[in-house]
């Protein structure tokens, strides 16, 4: 019988939580960065990543994100941004110089409100299923989003975790607007 989304969701940040205060956390993290950095290679038509500001001890992509920008001045990265409850996100331009603000949740946010548009997303996952389905904080912001991507062309999506978060095919509960993701990164493996 499949666990509930709110109970695996608990489960695997807690899993998360406990792995992030781990002696080997920095060598899962390099480990991680690595796998990021071939699979963001493996997409060169990309020219604008849409990522995510850490938080609740999620991998921290900034500096593979930067080191992609600062090797072609044509690419543009972008961090999403809440603009009201329940609807699709935008996505603000970001480099690593970018002043930040507060924003929603109290995830840090552009200052500078320029939207672009991402052709390469790369996703938190709390955890993810062999089918490459996502298990998300339960707010279904990346769902609305990517259903209403616009110009219709959406972006690949790679969803980014740890190992801890890799659930067993079929374990992550999916409704119809659930897409899976076109792959997943951990420190361990590229799915």
């Amino acid at each position: 019988m499949t666990e509930s989304k709110s109970s695996l969701r608990a489960t695997l940040l807690g899993k998360r939580e406990a792995q992030g205060s781990q002696a080997d956390r920095p060598m899962r993290d390099a480990a991680l960065a690595q796998r990021l950095k071939e699979a963001i290679e493996g997409y060169p038509e990309a020219v604008c990543i849409g990522f995510y500001w850490p938080v609740a001890a999620e991998f921290d992509a900034r500096n593979v994100v930067a080191a992609w920008l600062a090797s072609d001045p044509s690419r543009t990265a972008a961090l999403p941004v809440v603009v009201e409850p329940r609807a699709p996100m935008v996505f603000h331009a970001w480099s690593a110089d970018t002043p930040m603000k507060e924003g929603r949740y109290r995830i840090p946010v552009p200052r500078d409100e320029r939207v672009v548009v991402p052709d390469l997303l790369l996703v938190p996952c709390v955890g993810f299923d062999d089918a490459r389905y996502r298990l998300g904080y339960g707010g279904g912001y990346y769902d609305r989003t990517l259903g209403a991507w616009p110009g219709g062309q959406k972006p690949v999506t790679v969803g980014v975790a740890y190992e801890a978060g890799r659930c067993d095919a079929g374990s992550i509960p999916h409704e119809a607007h659930d897409l899976p993701l076109d792959g997943v990164v951990t420190e361990a493996g590229t799915y």
